[in-house]
């Protein structure tokens, strides 16, 4: 099994370059997990405390979860991902995502290559570098249309919580990766590489 994973700022086009490789690929041969639904499970927690939870710092997140089913992935055994509802900032109760093992694992997410026991699961580790004003506008742009908020709130969180992750964690972790794709999706230079990569790496041909 080959686990390869996309890191990059919000609004970098990590999700693209992670579903234009499986379209290369075939989709039947790739497992596509996405870090945001490892947010932790805060259902503990009062609607308004968990609004003030800091999203953006890499302890958000359940990596210790996310590292648990990636072994269950290698070891061929079908595990049940969480799904994280943006809406109520929480775990939804009632729904989970089953995730088959597949000879390639794709996990893309703002953290992936900050966590270093993550870092240690992944075979390929990528990083989507894309100007920030262009992921700023993609930012604002997603999070209007599909999580409903007002404009004064994606300033308030990019200024107080976005930014200053991504200049002391993200930005970092970008010396990690194998591969930097500039751009994102819009990299076919870049997409295509990656893709023949990991065709190479399956075949055994490591050079």
């Amino acid at each position: 099994m080959l686990i390869i994973g996309i890191a990059g700022g919000t609004g970098s086009g990590k999700t693209t370059v992670a579903r234009s490789v499986i379209d290369r690929l075939g989709s039947d041969k790739v497992t596509f997990i996405s870090q945001d639904n490892y947010y932790k499970d805060n259902t503990r927690l009062s609607f308004a405390e968990r609004e003030k939870i800091n999203y953006d710092h890499p302890f958000a997140f359940d990596n210790e979860l996310l590292i648990v089913h990636l072994k269950h992935l290698k070891q061929r055994r079908t595990v049940q991902a969480p799904v994280y509802d943006f809406s109520v900032h929480a775990r939804s109760t009632h729904k989970t995502i089953e995730l088959m093992p597949n000879n390639i694992v794709i996990i893309e997410g703002l953290h992936v290559l900050s966590d270093e026991n993550l870092r240690d699961m992944l075979d390929i580790k990528v990083f989507v570098d894309t100007d920030p004003d262009v992921r700023i506008l993609r930012r604002v742009l997603r999070d209007i249309e599909d999580r409903g908020r007002s404009i004064k709130s994606i300033h308030d969180q990019y200024l107080n919580t976005v930014k200053p992750m991504h200049e002391a964690f993200i930005e970092p972790s970008k010396k990690y990766a194998d591969l930097i794709i500039p751009e994102g999706g819009h990299n076919e230079v870049g997409i295509q590489l990656l893709s023949i990569l990991t065709e190479r790496y399956l075949s055994g041909d490591r050079a």
